[in-house]
């Protein structure tokens, strides 16, 4: 069967589109924030906050008015997704029985099967402290400090909650800042989502989840992204026959982008959207509710699924690197950059910094594309815009713009940015 063969622009909008992130913000609240986390299928957290977190920048790219308290509402109060996994991320609450199906598997995994025969005593510790006083976070616990060192803790009642949690017996009942406390599963997974899937439906949910994460999916990673999810060794004929089976039953279609030689897996349904793009017009549920990302740039989260883990090279031909683990002297830009969406393009960057002793949001630098428009006042004017509801997202009284550059682009940002803030 010949691949769809889409335009570079087409590509690109699609993978943002896919994403909430073009033509404009089409969610909005509370509301809009569980309908982003569903669309998206998995928002990546981080507990950094140099100038807010990396999920709370996700979902204030994509959802009108959001707030940081928003996720946390709809996490732990209504309980519409829960977070989990070593790639740690927000899931919708009804993907719980899949993960299920992974959770089980962990239990094999060799950490688990060395750690539970050789800490039976804490993990009942744990337990009963869990039932008695329940929940529990790390903090609440005088345990022994651990002998090696573990990523997953410094005490052996951390490392406990922590495999209790990966394996399923555990869930995470809410946050304090970003710190996890614990509960049983039972106490919060609601009753008809708490489940085991079937090996076949987990295979099959996570095939479909990988294809809509990324909207444009390269067929050989199927594979790797498998073997994650199913805890279970793929061979490279499987995860090709697997692809072929989802193309042969109409489920997916191949996509290729000019120029390129990879092809794509995209999903059936989301195909009359690529072809609307293809053909330059806009998918009607993609309409923003506000302002465009031409009238009002867009910043991308270090760790958004469009530009990171080099899909921005990919993508965009726009190179960004996360450096905020890097030494300083081999940072190429800054310690937290953020990736500039003006259009259906990256065009800049810029490295942002909130000093909360004064609530002044620093630009700490600034750099832009060869081709990126830094003369035009529309530029301009999207980027000011941009830097205004950014700053009123992260409550900031005051921007610096030492660092815009051409002094022309930073006048006219300043300027408006007086008028707004």
């Amino acid at each position: 069967m010949t691949p769809i063969l889409v335009s570079k622009q087409t590509a690109r909008r699609f993978v943002l589109g896919k994403q909430g992130l073009w033509p404009g913000r089409r969610w909005k609240g509370k509301k809009g924030t569980a309908q982003a986390i569903r669309n998206c299928e998995a928002v990546q957290l981080d507990p950094l906050s140099v100038v807010a977190r990396s999920q709370d920048i996700v979902l204030h790219s994509r959802v009108l008015d959001y707030k940081p308290d928003y996720l946390h509402q709809v996490a732990y109060k209504d309980r519409e997704f829960f977070d989990y996994g070593g790639w740690l991320a927000m899931y919708p609450m009804s993907n719980l029985p899949y993960f299920r199906f992974q959770m089980d598997r962990r239990l094999r995994d060799e950490y688990v099967k060395y750690f539970v025969p050789q800490h039976q005593k804490v993990l009942d510790y744990v337990r009963a402290e869990l039932r008695k006083r329940g929940p529990l976070g790390n903090r609440d616990f005088d345990g022994k400090r651990l002998e090696l060192q573990s990523y997953r803790g410094r005490k052996e009642t951390s490392v406990a909650l922590f495999d209790m949690w990966i394996s399923g017996e555990l869930m995470i009942h809410h946050r304090e800042g970003f710190e996890r406390v614990y509960d049983f599963r039972e106490n919060i997974a609601p009753k008809e989502y708490d489940y085991v899937a079937t090996e076949k439906e987990a295979e099959e949910f996570f095939i479909r989840k990988n294809i809509s994460f990324l909207g444009l999916f390269r067929e050989p990673v199927l594979r790797a992204a498998l073997q994650g999810d199913m805890r279970y060794k793929y061979s490279r004929a499987q995860a090709s026959q697997l692809a072929e089976t989802w193309i042969a039953s109409g489920k997916a279609k191949q996509v290729q982008v000019e120029a390129g030689r990879d092809t794509y897996l995209v999903l059936a349904e989301d195909i009359p959207a690529l072809e609307s793009l293809e053909k330059g017009k806009i998918p009607k549920s993609w309409n923003p509710k506000e302002t465009t990302t031409l009238e009002e740039v867009t910043f991308l989260a270090p760790l958004d699924i469009v530009s990171a883990r080099g899909r921005a090279k990919k993508v965009f031909d726009f190179e960004y690197l996360w450096e905020v683990y890097k030494p300083l002297h081999l940072r190429r830009w800054g310690y937290y950059t953020l990736p500039i969406l003006y259009g259906d393009d990256l065009v800049a960057r810029l490295d942002p910094k909130l000093d909360r002793t004064t609530m002044t949001l620093e630009i700490k630098g600034f750099w832009h594309e060869d081709d990126a428009p830094v003369k035009d006042a529309q530029f301009a004017d999207a980027l000011a815009k941009g830097l205004v509801r950014f700053a009123k997202f992260v409550e900031a009284k005051k921007v610096t713009t030492n660092s815009i550059r051409p002094p022309g682009l930073r006048k006219h940002v300043e300027r408006i940015l007086r008028q707004s803030l």
